[in-house]
């Protein structure tokens, strides 16, 4: 590895590989960490080899034969239909009027059909000029029967993506278009392998720590290089990665889950039946902290590293002492970041809780919302854990310290 290979004395504080160029490596403890990669590496191969899905996975037909989705081109939006009061009186209830929520759209063709639309796709601000996905049902007689299947976003999705990666790259420059690489083999892990397995009935917690393994050998290596700094990273982000996966299975247990409280069960469960739901909220669980925790080790390893380029003359325990100090900070807002992503994502739910009559813990403590809480607590709890389990590695990895030209007691 290219951080024990160099003889000088770094004293930079960036991140870049060669700032450690001159920070050497302990043997015992560099071979223990890289054999242990090595072990977890065949392992993620015998994994994904095993775990390969064949295809046999179910599917669900939602659309009957002959069903096709034509893009349209939106001629104007009708007025959105008025909101209801639930709790007002039905007899009074005023008609809705003619043509609310709907769309008059263009075919390719020229031909000009009304649709009747999702609430809220007429309150999104679809205007005219607008492209809409109709789906298409044929009729008797050659006749078809459209209706309103989704907005077309390709253009402002592309763009922001497109905005993204140019931004990444400029300011990350080659270390941000190597993380994009590694995002993209993460994409192709999860979506070309990961779900796959899952829907054919591989075991759930078993994939989930195969493809998280995977992810983190090429997002790590691919986005900070190969060096012994990144493997004691990858070191303590499988242990966190371990630690997420046990508190997960248990909790799930604990707090009886059955994994059936995300909205998407209810399909799920009429079409692959034999899906082991409550190791699917395990394997959320582990997915769920990948981000985070890959940040918090690199940053822990890093931190190690610029210690004992600065002074060979810290004790390990001084290195890890420090290093946690700086760890401390940087676990208060990734604890912040979990917490209000997942805030984030479910606001309107939270709006929607706020309407009942109950305490918000009740509410908490409900299936769905059970299952959110037992996933950021399990997530948070692996990611803590790992940060001074990365920070021991790291300390024990780097060199031992010296002292007027002599080793001092490592510790």
């Amino acid at each position: 590895m290219g951080d024990h290979s160099g003889h000088g004395h770094g004293h930079g504080h960036s991140h870049d590989p060669a700032a450690f160029a001159g920070v050497r490596t302990s043997s015992l403890p560099r071979n223990a960490v890289l054999g242990l990669l090595v072990l977890v590496a065949v392992a993620t191969v015998i994994g994904l080899v095993t775990l390969w899905p064949d295809g046999k996975r179910p599917h669900a037909e939602y659309a009957a034969t002959g069903v096709s989705y034509p893009v349209a081109t939106v001629v104007s939006a009708h007025d959105p239909c008025p909101v209801i009061d639930p709790n007002a009186d039905p007899s009074g209830t005023p008609e809705m009027p003619k043509g609310c929520d709907g769309l008059t759209v263009k075919l390719a063709d020229g031909t000009r059909v009304d649709v009747q639309a999702e609430p809220g796709a007429v309150r999104s601000g679809l205007r005219k000029g607008d492209r809409v996905t109709l789906a298409k049902v044929p009729g008797a007689e050659g006749g078809a029967v459209y209706s309103y299947f989704g907005t077309q976003r390709k253009a402002p999705v592309g763009l922001l993506l497109a905005a993204f990666v140019l931004v990444v790259v400029a300011v990350a420059r080659k270390r941000g278009a190597l993380a994009l690489v590694g995002l993209g083999v993460a994409a192709t892990v999860v979506g070309g392998w990961m779900v796959p397995s899952l829907l054919e009935g591989h075991s759930p917690v078993g994939v989930a720590l195969t493809a998280s393994a995977a992810i983190m050998f090429a997002v790590l290596y691919a986005a900070h290089g190969i060096s012994m700094r990144t493997s004691t990273a990858l070191a303590g982000t499988l242990v966190g990665l371990g630690i997420t996966a046990l508190l997960g299975q248990l909790a799930s247990g604990w707090a009886r889950l059955s994994g059936l409280g995300a909205e998407a069960s209810d399909p799920l469960r009429t079409f692959a039946g034999d899906l082991d739901f409550r190791g699917l909220l395990v394997a959320a669980i582990i997915v769920a902290g990948l981000g985070v925790l890959n940040d918090v080790t690199i940053t822990q390893s890093s931190a190690v590293w610029e210690l004992r380029a600065a002074s060979e003359t810290m004790s390990r325990r001084e290195l890890y002492t420090s290093a946690m100090r700086i760890g401390r900070d940087h676990i208060a807002s990734a604890i912040y970041t979990i917490v209000f992503v997942y805030a984030g994502t479910a606001l309107t739910t939270l709006l929607f809780v706020a309407l009942y009559d109950r305490t918000l813990l009740d509410l908490l403590l409900t299936e769905q919302f059970a299952e959110e809480c037992v996933m950021t607590l399990s997530s948070s709890i692996g990611l803590v854990l790992a940060m001074p389990a990365t920070t021991v590695i790291a300390a024990l990895t780097v060199s031992a310290p010296r002292s007027h030209g002599r080793r001092r007691a490592a510790w």
